[in-house]
């Protein structure tokens, strides 16, 4: 059976190690980012990655930086991989680490490529509204996410699907990937097909994306920015200066517009003359609703500053959110 080196930092990669460990390819190290610091204490804390790892007893190496780094590039030598398995790593690999393995260095990437190539494919996805995703093997190259395509398998995404829910489904496919991908390599059966230069990019989240732009952004195009930024950030808007965190809201259809705003029965025009960003309805009983453009806003779910994100009635228990007022 050949060996493997494998490269992966957070769950999502985890969930490809675990697979092609039980599926019995014979793991020669695990190479991992260096423990971070997180939480309020700033204790050092492993990736998932490195708690797999560890409880199978592999060997673990966590090197500060890739490029550069002769002393870790004789080491990798020196193990004679067949095949190095990066699954989100977190470090883009030189050409010197790519050419080490006789089979090449395959990636698990969380997109049907060529679509949605970089850091944030799952995010991306769900913020600009596909309605389907998935999850492609390739051999890596020089470039972010160009190399040939080897294995592509599609999902639908859900309408009110998060990013950490479509996260932990793509995780498990992309085990189940990687152990195909593996089989056809050692098989001598595996088929390279070449990207298309149609591609978009899914480049790293900036914070500056999670604020919510009333004036510009639909409803539906805010409730997938809510979905898309959870679990990672929440979207965000601001209450008379404090910052208020969004972490699941619903867009309202017709029906139920007329069914709780009776008043706005005719909404078709006279919703025109509402700014969005409006509280239209604050109650503890019955829950939040928001004007936006294009739509009324349901909010099911929401945090404020150094607060437990809560259900909306449970936060209008303790916080006056005043009908009129408009979200900044």
């Amino acid at each position: 059976m050949i060996k493997v080196l494998f490269m992966g930092t957070p769950d999502f990669a985890r969930e490809s190690l675990k697979a092609i460990d039980e599926a019995g390819y014979s793991i020669l190290s695990v190479i991992t980012n260096p423990d971070k610091p997180k939480g309020r204490g700033m204790k050092k804390l492993a990736s998932p990655v490195k708690e797999y790892a560890m409880e199978k007893g592999f060997e673990i190496l966590q090197p500060e930086k890739i490029r550069k780094n002769e002393e870790f590039l004789q080491k990798i030598k020196q193990m004679q991989p067949d095949v190095i398995c990066v699954v989100a790593y977190g470090k883009i690999l030189p050409k010197e680490v790519l050419e080490i393995p006789r089979l090449g260095c395959i990636n698990v990437h969380a997109s049907l490529l060529p679509k949605y190539r970089g850091a944030a494919p799952i995010q991306w996805a769900i913020i600009n509204g596909e309605k389907v995703t998935g999850v492609t093997t390739m051999y890596m190259d020089v470039g972010m996410d160009t190399g040939d395509m080897i294995l592509k398998e599609e999902v639908s995404i859900g309408e009110e699907e998060t990013t950490g829910e479509l996260w932990e489904r793509l995780s498990e496919i992309g085990g189940k990937l990687l152990v195909k991908t593996l089989e056809q390599i050692e098989n001598g059966t595996v088929r390279r097909e070449k990207q298309g230069e149609d591609f978009t990019l899914a480049p790293m989240l900036d914070k500056t994306i999670a604020k919510i732009n009333w004036e510009k952004q639909t409803a539906i195009q805010i409730k997938n920015l809510v979905r898309g930024l959870n679990p990672i950030m929440g979207a965000y808007t601001f209450h008379e200066g404090k910052k208020i965190k969004f972490w699941k809201v619903k867009v309202l259809t017709e029906e139920e517009i007329m069914l709780l705003f009776p008043d706005l029965i005719e909404y078709s025009y006279k919703m025109k003359d509402i700014m969005p960003g409006t509280i239209l309805f604050s109650s503890d009983k019955k829950g939040l609703y928001v004007m936006a453009k294009q739509g009324i806003l349901e909010i099911i779910e929401m945090q404020g500053e150094n607060a437990k994100k809560m259900k909306a009635v449970d936060f209008l228990r303790g916080n006056e959110l005043t009908v009129g007022t408009v979200l900044e």
